[in-house]
């Protein structure tokens, strides 16, 4: 099935979606519904929007919410947060990834492994310079850039920096103060 096949059945499974559904990501593998975030996962989306907001350029946003998506891949996703173009914003459809300057992923309990894994080939497929992974499970932050082929033929990201909360870390232009962050309640 293409692409369009698949959003025409997500779009239909989202009238029939429990509240406890926040949306749905395309993979070429198939449709995954996604639950709503938590609480601590929501607040650590805000302070890194709030960190955000006064380093961005003119006429860059940071912006948590949202669907990105590469019909030719056959991919589309929704980060926890984005930074772009305010124009690029004014679309009646999802964001283009090649508009996107940053996407960042806070991993949630339940989907953790689709972020560090499959997240990691989509957006480095789709040209995103910059992935930004936040994980309040571990207390953890990655930065992974370059993105490309490597040595297996699969598109990654070729430099990943790590760090632990409390790290101020260097995101591109951009500098976030992971110690703002909470790990999730135990």
């Amino acid at each position: 099935m293409d692409h369009a096949g698949r959003r025409a059945i997500a779009e239909e499974l989202m009238k029939h979606a429990p509240d406890a559904i926040a949306g749905v990501e395309i993979t070429p593998d198939g449709i995954l519904m996604m639950p709503s975030p938590s609480g601590t996962h929501e607040l650590v989306a805000m302070r890194l929007r709030h960190q955000l907001d006064p380093q961005l350029a003119e006429g860059l946003v940071a912006h948590t919410g949202g669907d990105v998506e590469d019909p030719a891949l056959g991919l589309l996703r929704r980060p926890d947060l984005v930074v772009l173009p305010e124009a690029a914003m004014d679309t009646a459809g999802s964001f283009r990834p090649r508009d996107l300057e940053l996407v960042a992923e806070i991993a949630s309990p339940a989907t953790h492994s689709n972020d560090y894994t499959q997240k990691v080939y989509d957006y480095a497929a789709m040209g995103i310079a910059l992935y930004l992974l936040i994980d309040p499970r571990k207390g953890t932050a990655a930065v992974m850039s370059d993105p490309g082929t490597c040595a297996d033929g699969r598109f990654s990201y070729r430099a990943r920096h790590n760090y632990v909360f409390g790290d101020k870390v260097s995101v591109g232009p951009w500098t976030v103060d992971t110690s703002e962050f909470r790990r999730y309640p135990s």
